[in-house]
């Protein structure tokens, strides 16, 4: 007779073997797969000893079917170029699964179709499958339109990125502001009094903090800053003509130019490389400052290597994973969210002015 589909298969070792060759219950070796926590230490490891000497396998279909659990989280991947990816967030993702594994989760990727008008249709769609337990989100924006839906649903989500007032505050996020005040205080401690910072997209509220934060511990320490963003408009707010090269270079032809530059991505300090030198200037010691931001693989290929800010993406997932599932799991999920520390790492291209 054909084996149920969720019968051992003939020579498969079962979970009560398992329990004979440790020495205890059948129940000690469930709480030892699905809540680890519950076994003590030294029968903890006499289990998982069995279980690698035994070679047992557990079955997670039949274990999602009695307990309803996938073990399957949901990402909401934000939409990229495949030909010119973020790589912070595909840094993100790699950590995200990490932490999604070493907690008996897998992880789903899903995004709206292309073009389609109601960015949570695609909510609705993978909750109506019952395919995953709760939903990771990322960039949020003011008044996220997936936050408010989520919430309405009843889903249990995260997200990295902080929600609004009136929202779950079910997030993970830095302190934009005060990475980009401890940025300021680092140019500031190499002596320069003249700084500019490079931002793009300011309706980005990660991005808006970090012109705030820079702008505000540029006033604190009395220094002579100059916001320029990547659309060629200036602090003053009025456009500037041409690229943000041309934007920049503009500034070091000044009388008044800063000997440092910050910008709000590693992407946008490339920009600030290329004006430094198209001037003929140098970045580095002696030249022109730069720092950037999200401290990507590409600061180290650069030269002079690019001081940045680097963020904690292993405790970012780790952290996000751990309060989808207290949600996930019924326990009372965390009432406000988690800002986690950045770290500058500098590199040789910031230093004294000449």
């Amino acid at each position: 007779m054909p084996e149920g589909p969720h019968r051992p298969r003939r020579g498969a070792t079962t979970i009560e073997e398992v329990a004979r060759a440790a020495g205890v219950s059948r129940q000690t070796v469930s709480n030892a797969l699905n809540a680890p926590q519950r076994v003590r230490p030294e029968t903890l490891d006499r289990v998982n000893a069995a279980i690698r000497e035994l070679g047992y396998q557990p079955d997670q279909s039949a274990r999602s079917l009695r307990s309803g659990a996938r073990r399957t989280l949901g990402y909401l991947a934000p939409v990229d170029d495949p030909l010119d990816p973020n790589p912070l967030m595909a840094g993100f993702l790699e950590a995200l699964v990490d932490a999604a594994g070493a907690a008996g989760q897998r992880v789903l990727l899903f995004r709206p179709e292309q073009g389609a008008a109601d960015p949570v249709a695609a909510i609705d769609e993978l909750v109506a499958a019952r395919q995953v337990d709760g939903l990771v989100l990322a960039d949020v924006l003011h008044e996220d339109v997936r936050i408010a839906h989520a919430a309405r649903l009843g889903v249990p989500f995260a997200s990295f990125g902080r929600t609004g007032p009136g929202e779950p505050q079910r997030w993970v996020d830095i302190g934009n502001e005060a990475a980009m005040a401890e940025v300021v205080r680092h140019l500031a401690a190499l002596g320069h009094r003249r700084i500019g910072y490079l931002g793009d997209a300011e309706e980005l509220p990660w991005m808006a903090a970090r012109r705030a934060g820079f702008l505000a511990e540029a006033r604190r320490l009395g220094l002579s800053a100059v916001a320029v963003g990547a659309s060629g408009a200036g602090s003053s707010g009025t456009a500037a003509a041409g690229s943000v090269v041309a934007s920049v270079r503009a500034l070091l032809r000044g009388p008044d130019r800063p000997t440092a530059f910050a910008a709000g991505s590693d992407l946008l300090a490339l920009d600030v490389y290329e004006a430094v030198r198209a001037e003929g200037l140098v970045v580095g010691p002696g030249g022109v400052a730069v720092t950037g931001f999200h401290d990507t693989p590409l600061c180290r290929h650069l030269h002079p290597a690019l001081t940045s800010v680097r963020l904690p993406l292993r405790a970012i997932a780790t952290a996000l994973v751990g309060r989808l599932l207290d949600q996930v799991r019924g326990e009372a999920a965390a009432g406000e969210g988690l800002e986690l520390p950045t770290e500058l790492v500098v590199r040789g291209s910031s230093g004294r002015p000449g």
